[in-house]
């Protein structure tokens, strides 16, 4: 008991900083104060996969789940990106957006996180989950939805992306990137004037965001997935009763396909990511993943590679 209440006593002020400290972000660019950051280190690179001098088949954003801190893709060391882009070289891919950074500053390269990152590494994830809370909230919502859909916008164009060109954009989302995909459509659309492709991996998201701008979303999910689930329960939009919320009108519009991965997790050694998990094929479930991202890619807007692009969609 004596240990329950020491634990109430360090994290109840630490969660009422995390609450304070994450809607900063998001005040400080709405009121002017700061303007969300463009620059990459040197050894990053704006996208990779094809080549910026040739029109790719599209561009694709990845926005990771609360695991992302850095601009280096850290959920699962870069693997989902690293092999979408093995598998589909038509495409030009985006692994550096910090989706719960409104002012695009990687946690980690923060000093103060820096040192939580050692001693504390919890309170990282913390920060990002109040983060995405944050983004669902709808007295912040508007202004996240625009911040985060402005830094995606700068890196699209600094990756080659021409506004009006009609290459599509797609925006692949794992756990609680949906959330800030579903909310970047708008901005995304206003300044791009792009066609635009939601994949939510596992998404957690409130569905309250209006997607009249999303060509379609593809919802990738598993009987298994107890975060996805939760999301579902806890956000009244996504109540099959709320027929009004954007969510369900996007349902009744035909919007959203539900493709089944299962037995896949959330997280964990039989998560959607991973490599060593094995489905009755032979082949991993990151594997599944990335083959289903593909062929839903292809299926839209152009098979590029001598596959059956039907045969690969679950």
């Amino acid at each position: 008991m004596n240990d329950f209440l020491l634990w109430i006593c360090v994290l109840g002020p630490v969660l009422l900083a995390e609450a304070l400290l994450a809607r900063y972000e998001v005040l400080a660019y709405s009121a002017g104060w700061r303007s969300p950051a463009t620059e990459l280190p040197e050894d990053v690179p704006y996208a990779r996969g094809a080549a910026p001098d040739s029109p790719p088949v599209a561009y694709l954003v990845y926005l990771d789940g609360i695991g992302k801190r850095r601009f280096r893709d850290t959920r699962d060391g870069g693997q989902l990106v690293r092999a979408v882009i093995a598998g589909a070289p038509e495409l030009r891919v985006l692994g550096q957006v910090q989706p719960y950074s409104p002012l695009a500053e990687p946690l980690a390269d923060r000093p103060v996180w820096s040192w939580v990152g050692r001693h504390v590494g919890l309170l990282l994830f913390l920060h990002n989950v109040m983060q995405t809370f944050v983004a669902a909230d709808h007295r912040y919502r508007p202004l996240y939805d625009r911040a985060v859909g402005s830094q995606i916008a700068a890196q699209l164009r600094l990756a080659g992306y021409q506004p009006d060109s009609g290459v599509p954009v797609v925006l692949l989302s794992y756990s609680g990137g949906a959330q800030v995909a579903a909310g970047a459509v708008g901005a995304l659309h206003a300044r791009l004037r792009s066609p635009l492709l939601l994949i939510m991996l596992g998404g957690f998201h409130n569905g309250a965001n209006d997607l009249t701008h999303a060509e379609h979303v593809h919802q990738l999910t598993s009987a298994n997935d107890r975060i996805e689930r939760v999301g579902t329960w806890i956000f009244p939009q996504r109540w099959p009763l709320l027929r009004r919320s954007q969510w369900n009108r996007a349902v009744r519009a035909g919007k959203i396909t539900v493709h089944r991965l299962d037995p896949a997790t959330h997280v964990g050694p039989r998560s959607y990511i991973s490599p060593e998990a094995r489905l009755p094929d032979g082949r991993s479930y990151l594997d599944r993943t990335t083959d289903t991202v593909i062929a839903i890619i292809r299926a839209r807007y152009g098979a590029t590679a001598a596959t059956d692009v039907d045969d690969r969609l679950p």
